[in-house]
């Protein structure tokens, strides 16, 4: 029996999980209007990683120090790393290729190439249920894009499908980290571990910008790392299955932020396509719930948190 157990605060983590989102829906608008003003999307990842490096500095000092992010598995960070930022790129660039609301909800296919994956690669089980909730995603998303009426740039479209499928890779790379590294040491070595690229390609596309520029630059690492602690504390005070629903709101962010900056209402094949992508996503999370759920026996098992 332990003697303290975490507490379980739902309405907290769907608060911080929502702000998480908010602000990341800022800063890929920002990425955007970043973007506009000649920041190269390189700039915008050195920029995203680096001002995020004090925040999560501040927060490895208040949960024990540097010396917490020892770790014996440099190379599966540094894939972890090589990964990751890969997919970064592709979502910033997404956001720059294509109107902000379709940018979002392409995104939210990243649980359905993430069963797709586990399926192929991690030989899970996966019955006709996830199945299906995989085809009702990929129909959404051949609504919203509409192929046959070149609504959108068909090369944007295939750079925010690769970059959620990238990203559902790095869930999978999560998984193994996770089974011997906090999450503080995971956020730390991504983040130290990508300024050597950026870092290195910086120079090739680094330029000098104006103050409103530079203001940009701020937001898109202020609120990159603000996101990134928000994402990982809302699970120290809920499950994935009560926090999840909430990522889903970046479609009502990112559509009033375009809004606002000028860009267009979504068409209404959009919309229609944004529900089927989220009642899949949703489905799939709802499915991985339950088979969590099948092992536990006994009533008397602590909240999860």
């Amino acid at each position: 029996m332990t003697a303290l157990a975490r507490p379980h605060r739902p309405l907290f983590a769907i608060a911080l999980r929502l702000t998480a989102v908010i602000c990341l829906s800022v800063m890929f608008i920002t990425v955007r209007l970043a973007s506009e003003r000649g920041v190269h999307v390189v700039e915008s990842l050195f920029y995203r990683q680096a001002l995020a490096l004090p925040v999560v500095a501040l927060w490895l000092m208040s949960a024990g120090g540097l010396a917490t992010v020892h770790t014996k598995r440099i190379g599966v960070h540094a894939s972890r790393m090589a990964i990751g930022l890969t997919g970064m790129c592709l979502n910033f660039l997404s956001y720059i290729l294509l109107p902000p609301a379709e940018a979002a909800t392409i995104g939210f296919t990243m649980p359905i190439f993430g069963t797709i994956l586990s399926a192929v690669i991690l030989r899970e089980a996966t019955g006709w249920h996830r199945w299906g909730a995989v085809a009702l995603g990929f129909v959404g998303v051949l609504v919203m894009i509409r192929p046959d009426a070149g609504h959108f740039p068909i090369h944007g479209v295939a750079v925010a499908i690769a970059g959620a499928l990238v990203t559902a890779s790095v869930s999978l790379v999560l998984r193994e980290l996770g089974r011997t590294e906090p999450a503080g040491v995971v956020v730390f070595w991504f983040t130290t571990l990508s300024m050597i690229p950026l870092g290195l390609a910086m120079p090739f596309v680094a330029k000098n910008h104006d103050l409103m520029t530079w203001g940009l630059l701020l937001m898109i690492g202020l609120f990159g790392g603000i996101a990134q602690l928000c994402l990982t504390a809302a699970l120290r005070w809920g499950p994935v299955s009560v926090v999840l629903p909430m990522d889903y709101s970046a479609i009502i962010w990112t559509t009033l932020l375009g809004v606002a900056i000028g860009e267009n209402w979504p068409l209404a094949t959009t919309w229609i396509g944004a529900a089927l992508i989220v009642a899949s996503g949703l489905y799939i999370a709802w499915r991985e719930h339950l088979r969590a759920r099948r092992p536990v026996v006994s009533s008397a098992v602590p909240p999860r948190g």
